[in-house]
């Protein structure tokens, strides 16, 4: 479904070193550079800068590097889509599961849910949390995926197409690298953050974010805000790598195992619930009413 170059590409440009990329294919080095060469020459751009001291990707390379890991994943994810369509029952609520949108917070939900409704089944859809597939689920959602759960809010509904239903509101935490300083608190005051680097969402891409960020501005300004562009494992590695403080929700105390996820003394939350297509199917139309109805009893 894609040119078979590409994944040689990027075990390349991950070795470093055509011969040790060679060793992971199972192929010798002239094969892997035959390959490098045509996919350079049919791209018609130059993918690595060569020297003694190995391989280096160019500018070019960089952004062909992103995008070949997406369009790989995206036809695997292709293809389970397909295989889940042969089977698909107009009973089954698919559920788009990724580290930041993990299934298994609705997991109490659903068994609540079958029993009102125990005709209704749940097949769990994993997908990679890039900004690409972000903005292509949640704007199709109800084709190959039917709910994530995660935090959400008027601006993010509207920029990302789709309804939200509110189960509860997240706390905002932080996260910090077991070996920051902070990592011995349980519970940490603002004032704990005084000289850190803060990590934030870019301005605009939620309310509640931007409430808390106008409250640091105004009232801690010790604390120095970074802005980043999206909530991914890249950005959760560059909070361990570069011992910044990353701006959390509990529900993701295990994305990573090198950061412990650390309450804090403010009153900033945000909504968390069930993203869906807005005009859902007769089938999660009876979940959404479900889950309305046993709502109070899990989270109050």
């Amino acid at each position: 479904m894609y040119n078979p170059q590409l994944e040689t590409f990027l075990r390349v440009a991950d070795a470093g070193s055509f011969n040790k990329a060679a060793e992971e294919s199972y192929i010798t080095p002239t094969a892997v550079i035959k390959q490098i060469n045509l996919l350079e020459e049919s791209l018609g751009v130059k993918l690595f800068d060569r020297s003694h001291r190995g391989l280096t990707l160019t500018k070019a390379g960089r952004s062909m590097y992103q995008d070949a890991k997406y369009i790989i994943q995206y036809c695997r994810d292709s293809v389970t889509r397909a295989k889940n369509a042969m089977q698909e029952d107009e009973n089954i609520i698919r559920i788009g599961s990724s580290p930041m949108t993990p299934a298994q917070l609705l997991m109490d939900l659903w068994s609540r849910v079958q029993a009102l409704h125990p005709d209704i089944k749940f097949q769990i859809v994993p997908f990679e949390n890039t900004p690409e597939n972000a903005r292509e689920i949640l704007a199709n959602l109800g084709k190959n995926i039917d709910i994530v759960g995660g935090i959400f809010d008027e601006t993010m509904l509207h920029l990302r197409g789709c309804a939200g239903l509110e189960l509860t509101r997240g706390r905002f935490c932080c996260a910090v690298s077991i070996h920051h300083r902070l990592a011995d608190k349980d519970k940490l005051q603002v004032s704990d953050l005084y000289g850190e680097n803060l990590l934030l969402m870019h301005r605009g891409w939620s309310h509640y974010v931007d409430q808390l960020r106008d409250d640091l501005w105004q009232h801690h300004p010790q604390i120095h805000i970074v802005d980043f562009d999206f909530y991914s494992m890249d950005v959760f590695n560059r909070c361990e790598n570069t011992n910044d403080v990353l701006l959390a929700i509990p529900g993701w105390a295990n994305v990573h195992p090198l950061l412990k996820v650390i309450p804090v003394e403010w009153e900033h939350n945000i909504p968390y619930g069930i993203l869906h297509s807005p005009e859902p199917t007769p089938t999660v139309r009876r979940f959404l009413n479900a889950a309305k109805v046993v709502r109070k009893e899990l989270y109050g």
